[in-house]
């Protein structure tokens, strides 16, 4: 107890710190309350002039928090919590508020959003889908708009300029994908004018564990179509459907792998006909089995992914939706069109990807918020340098959390979740059920409609109406079925929530969601459809909250909330929000969790001794066993996973931290191309480096003049940039090191004036600047797909007792100085030969216009490339083009 002892003290003495900047806010209500609402709009020029002047924001902090307080009362009809001021802080300080389910973390984030706002950086709201990113720029975005800061959304769909305008307001809401892709776009444009986001300054991340830590594996990707012939992705997937379990092949379901045995690898040789699958020649076959091999052994449908509209469509684990546009990155995807009879889609070539972890650790500030994230502290603290504080709930916690079931086997498991929901519903309790796949939420609803319980089904394939859905999970008698927690963000109020149901009924009488917004604020519009708007909502708002007033009576009554967990998830913070949706402000409500022995978690991660005792027992499968011993299993399995995954993310960083350090390097010389600067210093660099890179090369071997190979120079310098016998060493005899260097550079400046004076010095500057913008981008797109390749490939040193994270460093870096090189030399090569009536413009080296959206598990935006009618097809037939795919 020592060590809790001591968490807990610091955990409150930090509270008590917070406390006392509350109070301080508090003091100031009364000050505002007096305000008319021209004199409170006026407050967010005085704190910019303040800021200018010299106060820094925590000075100016008490009084801003005070402000959107009285706002937000005027406007929204919502008053701070003294908890949600606490929130606001932490958020503030670049920290991670950890606020429970139904605490109002929507309404605790407008505070430390306007404070951080005034400084006219910019401030992005990151959430976790567009339809939250579009109902909180709606809902809080009245607050800011009232106190006159500018406000803005990133959603899909949206055009550069609109994208360019939303970055530009004050506030940005949007999802974690729109700014993660904005941010690679911007860095291939070749215009400054081109760019739509600003410099990262501070982000308020909702759903921060979902984002930085679920996803956190996720790398945004942005890639064109790859040249791979698709008939070997068949040709594997025949082969494999021949195999079998463990005499062909063994499966690791932990490490979630494959891999073919002695005897499997003889059947792939005589198949292939080949010699010998492990030589290097026949890399691409072996990496073609591998990925069959997976399709089929361990990717699920349903489960992993699901068959919609002639297309794989993967499935989130986390939150079980569909990930439209997303991919499986090294062939695994068409490994799987393969296995489901589907056309093959081609392999794509990467042109630019950042993980979600070093695109966050670019803001200069960075905060969270979520209702679980203290499991993942040890995570936030070692990645992103940010700590988790638990603020307290407005009011206590009346749920109640019963111990765990566990059953023998999934049927027994089933059936006793099914009892229960029966045994609720009677009774009128609403019950939110949790489940893990898609499978699972069909196959309870299969049960319930055969006991004739009405109920909705929330998950992947039908996450539009979720919000909807979820926001009336808390009425009386509802049963409601949910995968993952699809629909966080939205609240679970007890006995339904009146204004989306409000809201539901103007929609049906034919109002937009604009005049909706406007006709839902507190404002006053002189609009005479938002006044009609208005009256109307009052009235059937007021009808509609009469009504679950009423259900929700009934609704406490019966307990509450009920949530059943229908398995353990590998991370015990999903399950924390699952248990986390009933109880919400004080409501009362219970939670329990049913386990079988057969779920994945306890088989793959559960002690043998455990199946032993129940072995033993003889236990049917309909009786359940509650046991210390089980319950502290579970936990140690979870742990056990949470650590596994957190390696694996952390893995994922260490790579992708070589590539980040070029990145930087790459995008910012870029920037300073775009930006205009004068780069004509770079040139000469560049002529300097060559110059002596070209002398230590040619004079390596001998230290006298005459064992140095300076006709191979020449040859060498002509064939990078100076004119075919422009070079004239004089006397050999005199020569060292230093003088043929200086020899060099003199001939090279004064080729490269008279070429400027030819073509006049503005124009040489844009020149320059449009000559190592389109090598830049070309070369650095080749070196990331080379980098690509090299990441696929290096697992294999580890056999070899090499690391290969440091081989994939070592590797790197040398891979990124060739690059460099081979930049400086490709440039000079232009800039030397250019005419001086040659037309010179900016070009794009991707086609922008053919890049189309999605993300990936690696996220592929692919590019269609036109076939002439006398290659072959893409299709992997064999046939020319116009004989096959392009007879019509």
């Amino acid at each position: 107890m020592g060590l809790l002892d001591t968490l807990f003290r610091t955990q409150q003495r930090e509270i008590n710190k917070l406390n006392k900047i509350v109070d301080k806010i508090e003091s100031l209500e009364s000050k505002f309350e007096a305000m008319t609402d021209s004199q409170l709009k006026d407050m967010t020029n005085i704190f910019k002039e303040r800021l200018n002047n010299g106060q820094t924001l925590e000075d100016i902090l008490p009084e801003a928090f005070a402000v959107v307080r009285e706002a937000s009362k005027r406007v929204l009809g919502m008053r701070h919590y003294k908890v949600q001021l606490l929130g606001g802080i932490v958020l503030h300080q670049g920290r991670i508020a950890e606020m429970k389910t139904g605490e109002g973390k929507t309404l605790v984030a407008t505070c430390p959003v306007y404070l951080n706002a005034l400084t006219g950086k910019g401030v992005h709201v990151v959430t976790v889908n567009d339809y939250l990113a579009k109902r909180d720029k709606e809902w809080m975005g009245k607050v800011y708009e009232f106190l006159g800061l500018s406000v803005g959304v990133i959603v899909h769909g949206q055009s550069p300029e609109e994208r360019r305008h939303a970055y530009n307001c004050d506030i940005t809401y949007g999802t974690n994908n729109e700014f993660g892709f904005d941010y690679l776009r911007d860095n291939m444009v070749i215009y400054k004018e081109q760019m739509v986001q600003r410099d990262l300054n501070y982000a308020i991340v909702d759903e921060v564990d979902s984002i930085l830590i679920d996803e956190a594996r996720t790398p945004l990707i942005i890639s064109g179509q790859g040249e791979k012939s698709t008939a070997l992705y068949n040709q594997a997937d025949t082969f494999v459907r021949t195999l079998k379990n463990e005499e062909h092949y063994t499966i690791d379901e932990k490490a979630k792998s494959a891999s073919l045995t002695e005897e499997g690898i003889k059947r792939a040789e005589k198949f292939f006909e080949i010699e010998d699958l492990t030589d290097i020649k026949n890399i691409e076959i072996f990496h073609h089995i591998n990925q069959a091999l997976k399709a089929h052994a361990l990717m699920k449908k349903d489960v992993d992914y699901v068959v919609k509209d002639g297309e794989i469509v993967i499935v989130d684990e986390f939150t079980g939706r569909l990930m439209f546009g997303r991919r499986y990155s090294e062939g695994l995807h068409q490994a799987i069109e393969a296995k489901e009879g589907l056309k093959i889609q081609r392999e794509s070539k990467t042109l630019a990807t950042i993980t979600f972890q070093n695109y966050f650790r670019m803001y200069e500030k960075l905060a969270g918020m979520t209702g679980t994230a203290k499991t993942e502290e040890e995570e936030f603290k070692s990645i992103y340098g940010m700590d988790v504080v638990e603020i307290p709930t407005n009011k206590p916690i009346q749920r109640k959390d019963m111990p765990d079931v566990i059953y023998k086997t999934v049927k027994g498991k089933l059936n006793a979740v099914v009892d229960e929901i029966e045994e609720k519903y009677k009774t009128g309790q609403p019950v939110l059920v949790g489940t893990i796949s898609i499978e699972n939420s069909e196959l309870i609803g299969t049960m319930l409609k055969r006991r004739g319980i009405p109920h909705q089904i929330l998950n992947a394939k039908h996450h539009e109406k979720e919000a909807e859905i979820v926001a009336q999970a808390g009425r009386f008698k509802a049963v409601t079925i949910a995968t993952n927690m699809a629909g966080r963000g939205t609240d679970i109020i007890l006995g339904g929530n009146p204004e989306f149901l409000a809201k539901k009924e103007l929609r049906k009488r034919g109002y937009s969601d604009d005049i909706i917004s406007l006709a839902t604020s507190n404002i006053e519009i002189e609009d005479e459809q938002v006044k009609k708007a208005k009256e109307e909502y009052k009235e059937i708002y007021q009808k509609i909250k009469n009504e679950t007033d009423e259900e929700q009576r009934k609704v406490i009554e019966a307990g509450g909330l009920c949530i059943l967990g229908t398995e353990r998830h590998e991370s015990r913070r999903i399950d924390n929000q699952l248990r986390g949706r009933a109880g919400r402000q004080g409501d009362p409500g219970m939670s329990r969790f049913f386990i079988s022995l057969e779920d994945d978690l306890m088989r793959l991660f559960g002690s043998e001794k455990i199946m032993g005792v129940v072995e033993k027992l003889g236990m049917d499968e309909n009786t359940p066993i509650e046991h210390k011993m089980l319950s502290r299993s579970i936990e140690s399995a979870q742990r056990k996973v949470e650590s596994k995954n957190f390696a694996a993310r952390k893995h994922v960083l260490q790579y992708d931290d070589v590539m980040n350090k070029q990145r930087t390097i790459v995008y910012a010389e870029r920037k300073r191309v775009l930006e205009g600067e004068n780069i004509k210093d770079n040139i000469m660099s560049m002529i300097e480096k060559i110059v002596q890179r070209s002398v230590d090369e040619y004079t390596a071997n001998g230290r006298y003049p005459e064992e140095w190979d300076l006709d191979g120079l020449k040859e060498h310098l002509y064939s990078i940039y100076l004119p075919k016998g422009s070079i004239d060493f004089g006397n050999i005899e005199e020569l060292d090191k230093e003088k043929i260097k200086n020899i060099l550079l003199d001939l090279s400046y004064s080729l490269y004036d008279k070429k400027e004076n030819e073509v006049g010095t503005d124009r040489m500057r844009e020149i320059e600047r449009v000559i190592l913008l389109q090598v830049v981008d070309t070369k650095w797109m080749d070196h990331i797909d080379a980098m690509d390749q090299l990441r696929q490939g290096i697992g294999l040193r580890a056999i070899g007792q090499e690391d290969p994270v440091i081989a994939y460093q070592m590797e790197g870096f040398e891979m990124f100085e060739d690059m460099i090189n081979s930049i400086q030399e490709e440039t000079l090569r232009f800039l030397f030969n250019i005419e001086v009536e040659q037309r010179v413009e900016r070009k794009q080296v991707i086609d922008m216009d053919s890049l189309s959206e999605g993300k990936d598990v690696k996220k592929t935006i692919t590019k269609e490339e036109k076939v002439g009618r006398n290659e072959l097809c893409t299709c992997g037939s064999g046939k020319k083009y116009k004989k096959c795919c392009g007879k019509e």
